[in-house]
């Protein structure tokens, strides 16, 4: 059999009659984190990393498209005479999933369509598509079964870059914004099973999950094998709670110590999970971001129980751990009277990035479930705004639908206000992880810092002299902080950085202005289309 898998067709930053919305951009940073940080808004996309993970674990030849035009998806339906279709979509691509359902229909009549992915999770989905299998959950071992191929045999890893087209201050910059990272995928799910959780609902809901690689020691052999294809020696760890294992995490260290690894990990992390460990430990085992659900100050969910996580945020960036906290505006206790307070909680962490998300029932989640029971889901918001970056979607008892916005919005502002740019942020972390740990008697720990620490040689300072200037006048507190730690950055590392700062900064000061003269929401960017071919004859 011939099988193609497909990610949905674009564009994505624009309204269109299929779905898509320029309000929700194929861009998780700008969409849900920086987007209120102007020029200073971290752009860059990413993959679709589930079907790259099929098509690596099956042997039937297949081509794997993502993000191609509706007319490309066309093309390659009409120049090769597939069996199967596979087409991956979230809930909010729902008609674009119909549309390419239809297109194969009529293309490529005789192929069995199969649709995966998040939108499998709305309610009576086989009414809106026309399709001949829905797949719910994981896809690989569906696939090997469907392909007559061994279902349990052993998860091959693809060598995947974690992000492409990356831009900063208004212009281009090199693969992985000077630091490429490769995606590992060690799991799919959480066990904590928060209400809200879509990902954790998709996989089996709470308590449950698909673990594709139990040991420390097959993590150890992806990373060395992905390291060498790739050249990287930084590695997001994609799984909800990679911290959570920590068996698996103690033992991949281990490894990591043996073979002298000086590795870099992104990973997802609750807080008590990170808790699990001292300090040390997350140093060593080369912690240097993590993305921890903060929700809000009022709420009772386990992953937060008895942790302060300002404390521990200020902590976590005294080591040179980069932190990306996670805050829902419209949980079921915010009130007009209390969102302002809520919303200054948040700030106060300070942390490196900052995603704010409105309180959604999505379909296929308990809490969606429990909206319905209730009678408060709203009947007439389309599927393609419920993504928690616009209004809500159900009726809360003190917050308007329009209002939610309007506090939404606030949240990004006042963040952005009183912190300045993500972009300081991560370098001021950086900063002083290099000051705690570039001189570290362990060798492994010195090398990773030290190479984190010549970025700050290398450029890091001219980007700083530009926010300085370009909020000079706007946010003069901010301005003052970005001049403090640009000095203190110069005075550390010597004249050759501060030679940089005052020839590149300018430069990126001009282009920064320019692109928020030109682009003041920021400019609209779409992902370019891959073809990748396997066992292709």
């Amino acid at each position: 059999m011939r099988v193609l898998l497909t990610s949905v067709f674009g564009p994505f930053a624009q309204d269109d009659e299929f779905g898509s919305r320029a309000i929700n951009p194929l861009e998780l940073y700008h969409n849900q984190v920086t987007r209120a940080q102007g020029p200073f808004s971290m752009r860059m996309h990413h993959r679709s990393w589930g079907i790259m993970l099929i098509q690596e674990n099956i042997g039937a030849p297949s081509t794997l498209l993502d993000f191609p035009t509706r007319e490309r998806f066309v093309q390659e339906l009409q120049a090769h005479p597939y069996d199967v279709v596979g087409i991956s979509g979230i809930i909010v691509n729902v008609g674009k999933v119909r549309e390419m359902c239809r297109l194969t229909r009529q293309h490529a009549p005789h192929a069995r369509i199969v649709v995966g992915g998040h939108v499998t999770a709305i309610p009576g989905i086989e009414r809106l598509i026309d399709a001949d299998d829905i797949v719910k959950g994981e896809g690989v071992r569906w696939f090997r079964e469907f392909l007559g191929e061994p279902a349990d045999a052993p998860i091959a890893h693809p060598a995947i870059r974690s992000s492409f087209g990356t831009r900063l201050f208004g212009m281009k910059a090199p693969s992985g914004a000077g630091d490429p990272a490769a995606t590992i995928i060690p799991s799919v799910g959480c066990p904590m099973g928060c209400n809200f959780c879509t990902t954790s609902s998709f996989f089996g809901g709470k308590g449950r999950f698909v673990n594709f690689f139990e040991s420390g020691q097959e993590l150890f052999e992806i990373m060395c094998r992905v390291e060498r294809e790739l050249r990287v020696k930084t590695f997001f760890m994609m799984d909800e709670n990679f911290l959570l294992y920590k068996k698996r995490a103690l033992e991949l260290l281990d490894r990591m110590k043996q073979h002298g690894k000086a590795w870099s990990l992104f990973v997802f992390a609750s807080a008590n999970a990170i808790r699990k460990y001292d300090m040390r430990q997350l140093v060593e085992l080369g912690i240097s971001w993590v993305w921890m659900g903060l929700e809000s100050a009022g709420t009772q969910y386990t992953k937060l129980k008895g942790v302060d996580t300002v404390a521990l945020t200020h902590e976590l960036q005294s080591h040179g751990v980069h932190v990306q906290g996670s805050t829902i505006i419209g949980l079921e206790h915010h009130t007009p009277d209390n969102l302002g307070d809520e919303i200054a909680h948040a700030v106060r962490h300070d942390a490196d990035c900052h995603q704010f998300m409105l309180y959604t029932p999505v379909p296929g989640t308990p809490l969606h479930r429990e909206m319905q029971q209730q009678g408060r889901m709203l009947d007439d918001v389309e599927l393609a705004d419920i993504h928690g970056q616009y209004k809500f979607n159900f009726t809360h008892e003190h917050i308007g639908r329009d209002d939610s916005r309007t506090w939404l919005d606030l949240a990004f502002q006042r963040d952005y206000e009183a912190n300045g740019p993500s972009l300081f942020r991560l370098m001021r972390t950086t900063f002083d992880g290099w000051r705690r740990y570039g001189a570290d008697g362990d060798a492994r720990v010195r090398a990773r810092f030290e190479r984190e620490g010549a970025k700050l040689r290398q450029g890091y300072g001219a980007a700083l002299w530009a926010m300085e200037k370009y909020l000079k006048r706007t946010n003069a507190a901010v301005s003052a902080r970005i001049r403090e730690l640009r000095r203190e950055i110069e005075r550390d590392l010597g004249g050759v950085s501060r030679l940089i700062d005052h020839t590149i900064g300018p430069v990126l000061l001009w282009s920064v202005r320019r692109d928020a003269r030109l682009f003041p929401a920021g400019r609209a960017l779409e992902p370019r289309t891959f073809v990748d071919r396997r066992h292709w004859i």
